[in-house]
């Protein structure tokens, strides 16, 4: 059996995000977050986004890009603590912003790429995080219904694919890269290296290729990329 050529132009495959749709996108910090993907996603313009991610990127970089441009409705995230702009928006009421803890968010996505409609815990009884939640009693332990995040696409950076989708994450760019490709509804990979089928060893593939719907290519990486130097 032969599998499909998944690889795209960056246009093209953003082309598939339009007003409205919900993004989750890879990353913590600048480690795996997919730049060049953010920055077509604002130069074609799609308004009304609602953005997941761990973070909301440092002012001038990724996410922030959308938030200047007037395309974001919504952030579901951990924390803005790095980027001005957006507590700014957030305080103003340009934006909603939905907090949640890091580990809480990452089963939320974990959850729904396994197809499950969420799960309980007891982490947030009794704090503000608990308000407006379902509590659900198990045994006698009383826990909080934490739902399944899921979205319409997924943004990911990969140091290496093939052109069916296969992906490996280079050192801590496998964050929540792997969680957010099996929780949306398509997937697009940005990636520095694209081999021939067959040329990734089974056992290094972070990401299988039926999660991937999507393969750019990129010629190379701008400095955005490089580790921030403070």
């Amino acid at each position: 059996m032969t599998l499909p050529d998944k690889t795209i132009a960056i246009r093209h495959a953003i082309a598939k995000i339009g007003d409205g749709a919900s993004v989750m996108i890879g990353g913590f910090g600048v480690p795996g977050t997919p730049f060049c993907l953010i920055k077509e996603l604002v130069r074609q313009g799609p308004k009304n986004l609602t953005i997941i991610k761990n973070d909301a990127n440092e002012t001038g970089m990724g996410v922030d890009w959308l938030l200047e441009a007037g395309q974001v409705a919504k952030l579901i995230t951990s924390h803005i603590g790095l980027n001005g702009r957006a507590i700014k928006m957030m305080n103003e009421g340009e934006i909603k912003v939905e907090f949640s803890p890091q580990g809480i968010l990452a089963e939320r996505i974990r959850v729904a790429g396994a197809g499950t409609m969420g799960f309980v815990t007891d982490i947030g009884m009794g704090t503000d995080l608990a308000r407006g939640k379902t509590e659900i009693t198990i045994g006698g332990k009383t826990g909080l219904l934490e739902p399944a995040l899921q979205a319409d696409f997924a943004l990911v950076h990969a140091a290496k694919s093939d052109s069916f989708g296969n992906l490996v994450y280079a050192a801590t760019a496998r964050n929540f890269n792997p969680l957010i490709a099996m929780a949306a509804d398509f997937t697009i990979a940005e990636v520095e290296t694209i081999l021939p089928v067959g040329h990734i060893p089974p056992d290094a593939v972070h990401t299988p290729g039926p999660f991937v719907d999507h393969v750019v290519a990129l010629p190379s990486l701008p400095e955005v990329y490089g580790v921030v130097k403070r």
